[in-house]
């Protein structure tokens, strides 16, 4: 069954694509032109997770962050990976390099991501006055 596109979906899903970098809710709340609802967004968001559109990465802080899914295809999902949030400027950015995890023998996984936190490229320098 297909899913009927609303003005408040596209909003969120363009934000999404344009950022570049995993949003929470409040960072999609006020980019919107439209008059949207934390309730509305966070079914979007959930409902972009479920059908594979983004992925959802718990942040080292508690917040969920939704990242679009520029590598994923229908039949599977690259998100073995880790995020990088800057506790500076609150970007979360996808760590590219698709990690490898020795697992005892037995084991299958099937998904991981993990967050790492720190100060991202831009912040080290103003920190550093470079």
């Amino acid at each position: 069954m297909s899913r009927r596109n609303t003005k408040s979906q596209q909003e969120v899903l363009d934000i999404l694509k344009q950022s570049g970098l995993a949003l929470n809710h409040e960072m999609i709340q006020e980019q919107m032109s439209l008059n949207t609802d934390r309730a509305t967004i966070y079914r979007i968001l959930n409902r972009f997770s479920q059908d594979g559109i983004v992925h959802k990465v718990v942040g080292d802080d508690g917040k969920q962050y939704f990242a679009f899914c520029s590598n994923c295809t229908k039949d599977g999902h690259q998100h073995n990976h880790f995020h990088f949030r800057c506790i500076e400027c609150q970007n979360v950015i996808c760590i590219k390099n698709e990690l490898r995890v020795q697992l005892p023998e037995g084991y299958e996984p099937i998904n991981f991501n993990g967050v790492i936190s720190g100060y991202c490229s831009k912040c080290c320098k103003q920190r550093n006055g470079v």
